[in-house]
């Protein structure tokens, strides 16, 4: 039996999830969480052999969640469920310590396939993921400029192409609005932009937030 936990700040989506898993004999859903610090608990307490993780959520996000998962040793394996198709974020949450990445476009029938194979300790990627690692592993002379940032200036990136001011950036990551800005000025050196407005057409254009 495989015992799933679902974290997921919309509840429709953790009821979707629920839903279709609980549909199959082999797999358990003992629990969900709505945030990263929920996840975190979840995961303490019930020990579950798959986390399905939300890479976006309030508070805590997905890879500070899956790092600190990784650092309390349990044998738990996190399947990334995300609404971003871009390899950058797959190439992350894999070096974060994530056994698999999926598109929450992804059919029922993909999603179990994926817990499963995650479940037995293989990694899963969606074709096109395995191919654009393939591409970049053939032509390393194009490597996303957004990997020339740090995962603290990516996720400060993607939160100021939402539109969040300093403080709340601040407020949202629990660091100092001063540390807010420090990242800024270097997000915005390492990619060669001017000011906030271009950060934000970069980050549209790179798909690195949801329109």
């Amino acid at each position: 039996m495989i015992r799933v936990a679902i974290a997921d700040d919309h509840a429709l989506v953790r009821q979707g999830l629920h839903r279709i898993l609980a549909a199959e004999v082999d797999v358990r859903v003992v629990g969900e969480a709505q945030d990263g610090e929920e996840a975190l608990r979840l995961v303490r307490a019930t020990h579950p052999d798959v986390l399905i993780l939300d890479l976006s959520m309030p508070g805590k996000d997905g890879l500070e969640a899956i790092r600190e998962i990784r650092a309390q040793g349990v044998h738990t394996r996190v399947l990334v469920l995300t609404m971003h198709n871009e390899e950058h974020y797959a190439l992350r949450t894999l070096r974060a310590g994530a056994h698999g990445f999926l598109y929450k476009g992804a059919d029922s029938e993909e999603l179990v396939r994926a817990v499963r194979a995650v479940a037995r300790g293989v990694p899963y990627m969606p074709p096109e993921i395995e191919r654009a690692f393939a591409e970049k592993f053939v032509h390393p002379e194009e490597a996303d400029p957004a990997e020339r940032l740090t995962d603290r200036e990516f996720q400060v990136l993607r939160l100021l192409a939402q539109g969040l001011t300093n403080r709340e950036i601040a407020a949202e990551l629990g660091i100092r609005i001063k540390t807010v800005d420090s990242h800024r000025r270097r997000i915005l050196k390492k990619l060669g932009l001017r000011n906030n407005a271009e950060l934000t057409r970069f980050a549209i254009r790179h798909g690195l937030v949801e329109l």
